[in-house]
């Protein structure tokens, strides 16, 4: 058996970190953060189509605003939470990240 080794999208990153980051406070995210791992879990096992499974990532991150407020939500959180972003990576979210990050910071 080949083991598929393909990471998800930086929405999907995206998405799913905000809601671990949000689940204490609304326990609703800790349930859409496991759906969009099951999703991702049924891609790796073939199961569902990746159009399928990027269709439903882009329909539940609009309805957050968008990548970038999904990115700068989360980004606020954890510097809200502890004065930093630690978050490091070479990937399109980290960098994507890190940009909010630098801006939160200087203000």
């Amino acid at each position: 058996m080949e083991k598929n080794i393909e990471k998800p999208s930086a929405e999907a990153k995206a998405l799913s970190l905000f809601f671990m980051a949000y689940k204490t406070i609304t326990p609703t995210y800790k349930d859409k953060s496991k759906r969009i791992n099951r999703l991702w879990d049924l891609v790796k096992k073939n199961e569902l189509s990746k159009e399928e499974y990027h269709a439903e990532i882009e329909k539940m991150i609009n309805t957050y605003g968008g990548y970038d407020a999904v990115v700068e939500k989360t980004v606020q959180y954890y510097i809200d939470k502890t004065g930093e972003w630690k978050s490091r990576g070479d990937d399109q979210y980290s960098k994507d990240a890190q940009q909010f990050a630098n801006k939160i910071l200087q203000k």
